[in-house]
């Protein structure tokens, strides 16, 4: 599964969050088969995707890439991080595919 993000804030999370060495990219894509929400990051209690978050299991056309992004404060970075530990801690570490 490839994952997209609508929205530059949930994409900078995204890219901020990212495993690897460097700066995460945040590319402009465009979808070459069907998506669908991702479930990882909607809510399945209410309708809707606030985030704006996909999935496919097409590949996605690179067509730009978004070079000049602000991450988030380090302040909001930190509460990204320990909300993602307090998922691990009560066993949610699983991306569901």
């Amino acid at each position: 599964m490839l994952y997209a993000r609508a929205t530059l804030d949930v994409a900078t999370g995204g890219a901020e969050l990212a495993v690897g060495a460097g700066r995460g990219r945040i590319d402009i894509v465009e979808p070459t088969g069907p998506i669908e929400d991702d479930p990882n990051l909607t809510d399945k209690k209410f309708p809707g995707n606030i985030t704006r978050s996909y999935r496919s299991g097409s590949p996605f056309c690179v067509v730009g890439e978004v070079a000049d992004w602000q991450g988030h404060s380090p302040g909001r970075l930190k509460q990204m991080l320990d909300r993602i530990e307090e998922l691990r801690q009560q066993g949610v570490e699983a991306i569901e595919e």
